[in-house]
């Protein structure tokens, strides 16, 4: 996930603060002190809510990013209603978190940006401080892209996974994880393999829904009554598919070796194998959207929030995989 150097003629990457009161703040400094301009990205945010202190420059266009000194962090000002104490979320401040993500949106889809990567936020204080109406960062971004369906997927060096069904409950997922949805996803991943990774025909692993991949019946029917002919029918259109396979043998570094993605049927079926093998460098990237997204693989921290000792290494790689994303897949345009 080693970036490319950066291009001149390429918008910088749109970095929204995330919750005000966590981590975000401090690791966009880090981040911008550690990466000294290797990939160019602003942050979008409040400047009274970076730790005192520290060094950033006001910007009042995304291209003015390339004039800031290295290492010091390009802020893009969005005025928040109150301050922010690390730690102790503020329900006022709610409706300002979901504008800035609006905003990055839209200064990607409108071509100042080339990519956006979100800080992590807070849902239930956006959801009791300004009625947010989605169940995270995915949903809300499917929104603003105008798209029906989007896929989540988790990235490091050394695996990718897809979960099927995302924010919901366990008890809901055999309900929710069906033909459609499952087809709907291979097909999205396999696109964005291609577009943004160059991966022209992926090698996809599915994950059964039941342990052993229901052992012929005997653990659960979902594998053979629509999973294995679904995948049949896929693999008929030209898609490399590997599976249903059981998804407690599946992760382990022979196996992985085998397929470029892992799709699975629930969130933490996907991100608990990930979150073991590289916790730290875990990147969230939404695929199946009209601009690119990655976010890292942690929550708002506001416990460790203010006392600087949060970890860069997760907002880096997705910095890293943002800026390698968009130099792959989008043209270069002119300054």
């Amino acid at each position: 996930m080693t970036a490319q150097q950066p291009s001149a003629k390429r918008p910088p990457i749109a970095l929204t603060c995330g919750e005000p009161a966590g981590v975000g703040p401090e690791l966009a400094i880090k981040a911008a002190h550690l990466m000294q301009g290797r990939v160019p990205f602003f942050w979008i945010g409040d400047p009274r809510h970076l730790p005192v202190g520290t060094p950033f420059a006001e910007i009042t266009d995304p291209a003015q990013t390339y004039d800031v000194p290295t290492g010091i962090l390009p802020v893009l000002c969005h005025e928040f209603v109150a301050p922010a104490e690390p730690g102790e979320a503020n329900l006022n401040n709610a409706q300002g978190v979901i504008d800035v993500i609006a905003r990055a949106a839209e200064l990607v889809q409108s071509g100042h940006a080339s990519a956006m990567c979100t800080a992590p936020i807070n849902k239930k204080i956006l959801k009791d401080g300004a009625d947010f109406a989605y169940p995270g960062h995915t949903e809300f971004l499917a929104h603003l892209g105008g798209t029906d369906h989007v896929v989540m997927m988790l990235a490091c060096p050394e695996l990718r996974v897809v979960p099927t069904t995302i924010h919901i409950a366990l008890a809901d997922v055999p309900a929710q994880f069906t033909p459609d949805l499952l087809e709907q996803t291979i097909r999205i991943t396999a696109a964005d393999l291609a577009r943004h990774w160059g991966i022209t025909a992926p090698r996809i692993a599915i994950a059964g829904l039941n342990p052993h991949a229901g052992e012929g019946g005997a653990m659960g029917h979902e594998e053979l009554d629509w999973m294995i002919p679904l995948l049949n029918k896929l693999r008929a259109q030209g898609f490399d598919l590997k599976g249903p396979m059981p998804p407690d043998t599946m992760f382990h570094s022979k196996a992985r070796k085998a397929y470029d993605v892992a799709i699975c049927a629930y969130h933490d079926q996907a991100l608990i194998p990930i979150k073991t093998i590289d916790f730290d460098g875990g990147v969230n990237v939404t695929l199946g959207l009209p601009f690119i997204r990655t976010s890292p693989d942690h929550g708002t921290a506001m416990d460790i929030a203010g006392q600087g000792i949060a970890n860069p290494t997760s907002l880096i790689a997705a910095l890293n995989m943002a800026w390698d994303m968009a130099t792959r897949s989008a043209p270069n345009i002119s300054a």
